[in-house]
């Protein structure tokens, strides 16, 4: 990249700021609105008196974060459109937890989730859930922390840790000073300035290329539009079966189960609202998915010709989004701030809704049964665990720089560690028979199975054959390479024959164990669900399950579901309209009618006629 690519001017560090400090404000606005608050409930929760609107932009900002702004476009780059199938995962999670999960946890008026699993289970039950529940979490807000960290350090050059430390400080302070309403509100903030990252380069690529046809006309020629492989090898990295099966288990156990969602629609003020939270939040999702495979298709527009990780002008895939930013955004100042404003944003969404969530487990489970401290006492602990959380997520930081494709290991995590207590939570809302002994054996076993799987699929990579990266090409690339980097975006020479350079792993020492590793990274989730939930059932049944007596409302019942509303609501209409023909009421009341005769003419109606 040429040194002129690789700076900002003064408007992109304004734009850039300008965010940051907008973040700021809002948790010292709310400190000091809520600054007569006494309680860790008004601090973790918002007082339990939020609307869907708010809290379906924050739920779309929180996991749609730097990993979906850098790593998503780079994904469709190297792999195709394939993964936009999360589409169509994203609806059956929205349907799911809004009809299985959210009834039961709403009217319990928890404020963590892992409080369901002691009074479903056990105390021990819930102290594992909520364990595994800190570590996934902190694993996860090091990589989000690290990944724009690292694009503000490619297209910057400022110092990388500096990136890192800052983004953990600005979560911290907004975090602790405002608690939920802040990390909420600075959502709705950060998910608009992630669209106009979106936006501003897809514009832009858009006019460069001569159109949106031109665009969906190269990808196509480029084999990226594979969105219909319905190929069922379970070891393919993205077909519609790994996309759409493996994407709703993993979505389902975010969604549907992680405290840092489960806690926002649980605060708002009805359950109608909750509900209406998660459908509109579809619509975000979708709005965001949409924007990330079109500009990782104006990606490899662009760079159709001449690829820029093949050539090694950068080192990594997760750099392509910014390098493109820097390339073919330099002579609009104030642009590329947009879009790293825009990588930030979404870094400190989901970090801020990741501390919280943290903080508010850790409180409710932790802390709060094991001490008689007043409320005043525990919404000043709510506070100090927020701001220690910040730190330790910024330590966990330094993990991420030694791990390798940014959005495999983050679905990788999330897809080992929730899997297993998605499991283990459809076995308390679903299951009457499952016990606490079930309930710990099958989490236990998920979680085995799930990392044996998950570890073995890092060391022992999936060869090229199976992962089927598309062709780079590198024949089109006009440039010398001396100190400088002399980049002609608009003007490469298209050629028939190209030469196919993917950084891959070798793949010459794997094990007789290999091909179980390499299964899509996508069904890690499904693999511990089912273990979980199928290990559990057997355990449970044979420890005397059948015989359990649960307390309805911590199962799932079908007056919970609106579906059961709609039909009841369908019987009632069909009933009304057939019921003046109902002859076997009739029979009841007036006895047998006379074959002989037709019981219509007969009526009052028809003699008065």
């Amino acid at each position: 990249m040429s040194p002129e690519a690789s700076s900002f001017v003064a408007l992109d560090y304004v734009v850039f700021a300008l965010m940051l400090v907008v973040s700021a404000a809002v948790g010292i606005y709310f400190a000091w609105t809520d600054r007569g608050q006494s309680n860790s409930g008004d601090f973790l929760m918002g007082g339990r008196r939020l609307t869907a609107l708010p809290v379906s932009l924050s739920l779309t900002a929180s996991f749609m974060s730097a990993i979906t702004v850098l790593s998503q476009p780079a994904e469709v780059y190297l792999y195709g459109a394939g993964i936009g199938l999360c589409g169509l995962a994203f609806l059956f999670t929205i349907l799911i937890t809004s009809e299985v999960f959210l009834p039961v946890f709403y009217k319990l008026s928890i404020t963590s989730t892992y409080e369901y699993l002691e009074l479903r289970f056990s105390r021990a039950t819930r102290l594992l859930g909520t364990i595994l529940f800190i570590a996934q979490m902190i694993l996860y807000t090091g990589i989000v922390i690290y990944t724009p960290a690292l694009a503000l350090n490619q297209v910057t050059g400022l110092d990388l840790w500096g990136a890192v430390i800052s983004t953990g400080v600005v979560c911290t302070f907004y975090c602790t000073m405002g608690g939920l309403k802040a990390v909420v509100w600075t959502d709705v903030i950060q998910l608009g300035v992630m669209l106009a990252g979106f936006l501003s380069v897809i514009f832009r690529s858009v006019v460069l290329q001569g159109g949106v046809v031109a665009i969906i006309s190269d990808s196509q020629d480029g084999g990226r539009l594979n969105l219909w492989d319905f190929d069922m090898n379970p070891r393919r990295r993205h077909t519609f079966w790994t996309v759409t099966v493996g994407g709703t288990f993993l979505w389902v156990s975010v969604y549907g189960i992680n405290q840092a969602q489960v806690q926002r629609y649980i605060s708002c003020k009805s359950m109608t609202h909750a509900r209406l939270s998660l459908y509109i939040n579809l619509l975000g999702l979708l709005s965001i998915m949409v924007s990330s495979v079109f500009a990782g298709l104006c990606l490899y527009s662009v760079y159709k010709n001449c690829d820029p990780w093949s050539t090694g002008l950068i080192s990594a895939s997760d750099q392509l989004m910014p390098y493109l930013v820097m390339d073919i955004l330099r002579d609009y100042p104030g642009l590329p701030g947009l879009f790293v404003a825009a990588a930030y944003s979404g870094s400190l969404s989901t970090v801020s809704s990741s501390i919280n969530a943290l903080a508010a487990v850790t409180v409710e489970d932790l802390i709060r049964p094991y001490t008689n401290w007043s409320e005043k006492h525990l919404s000043w602990i709510s506070k100090g665990m927020t701001f220690f959380y910040g730190v330790v997520c910024i330590g966990m930081a330094g993990l991420a720089s030694l791990m390798g494709g940014i959005l495999q290991a983050v679905i990788s995590i999330f897809g080992v560690i929730g899997g297993p207590l998605l499991g283990l939570f459809t076995l308390g809302v679903l299951c009457p028979c499952a016990n606490s002994k079930g309930a710990v054996s099958g989490l236990l076993s998920g979680l085995v199975i799930s990392l044996w799987v998950g570890i073995g699929a890092q060391v022992y990579p999936p060869p090229p054959e199976v992962v089927h990266p598309l062709p780079l090409r590198t024949d089109g690339c006009n440039f010398t390479t001396t100190n400088t980097f002399n980049w002609t975006a608009t003007a490469l020479p298209t050629q028939p024959n190209s030469t196919v350079i993917v950084p891959i792993h070798d793949g010459s020492s794997r094990l007789a164990l290999a091909d179980v590793y390499s299964l899509s990274y996508l069904y890690f989730s499904p693999i511990g669900t089912i273990i979980a939930i199928s290990v559990g059932l057997i355990v449970s049944v044979l420890t005397g399950g059948c015989k359990l007596k649960v307390e309805p409302r911590l199962l799932l019942k079908k007056e919970d579901t609106t579906f059961y509303y709609f039909i009841k609501l369908f019987k009632c209409r069909v009933e009304k309209r057939s019921g003046q023909f109902d002859l076997k009421d009739r029979e009841k009341k007036f006895g047998s009618s006379n074959p002989a005769f037709c019981d219509f003419e007969l009526t009052k109606s028809s003699i008065a006629s």
